[in-house]
């Protein structure tokens, strides 16, 4: 419960400093302004997500390892979590009004991938994680190009996200099925369509 708290009322904090672009800060126009902002409440309603994911999974883990590999996997999820909430905070911005429910229906998936066993909760992160590494390449080609900082933050995540899919993977996640791939995918629109609104 402390953990939800945390998550869906922004109090977590980053144990990293969050990344910044060599060349500093740019100004942005309003316009940038606002689509960098819009982006960015996607960005953090999908940390939000994965705190709850990898705590639900942790919790269904049937081995130690596996949970320390989940909790261990969400500590870095709360720095992500954190700097995006800073930067929409930066921006001018806020995160989304959905953040109770978006926190909700990924901890009954998180657990419904773990009590599916170890391998295919293990297979579940690696999905999830190469499915948000292909969505933060496409926000990097969507950010302005001025938006140093939320361009500095979302290369760290997906470096990040990255390297949990590739742990998860030689950790003996299973291949999820093309199906299952598929609803995965369909969810994660249907989330980033609302929130970049909501």
């Amino acid at each position: 419960m402390d953990e939800a708290l945390r998550t869906v009322t922004g109090a977590a904090r980053a144990r990293r400093p969050a990344p910044r672009h060599e060349a500093g800060s740019s100004d942005l126009s309003a316009q940038e302004r606002s689509l960098s902002g819009s982006l960015m409440r996607v960005n953090h309603v999908g940390e939000v997500c994965a705190q709850a994911l990898y705590q639900a999974q942790a919790l269904a883990a049937q081995d130690q390892l596996t949970a320390l590999s989940m909790k261990t996997a969400a500590q870095e999820e709360t720095d992500h979590l954190a700097w995006t909430a800073a930067r929409l905070t930066e921006l001018g911005d806020r995160p989304s009004l959905l953040n109770p429910l978006w926190y909700a229906g990924a901890f009954s998936i998180g657990l419904l991938a773990g009590r599916a066993g170890d391998r295919w909760s293990l297979g579940f992160v690696v999905e999830t994680e190469r499915q948000v590494e292909q969505h933060l390449a496409k926000h990097l080609d969507a950010l302005p190009l001025a938006d140093l900082a939320s361009r500095a933050i979302v290369t760290q995540m997906r470096e990040d996200e990255m390297r949990h899919a590739a742990h998860a993977q030689v950790s003996g996640g299973a291949e999820l099925p093309s199906p299952v791939k598929w609803l995965m995918r369909a969810t994660a629109r249907l989330m980033t369509l609302t929130a970049h609104h909501l």
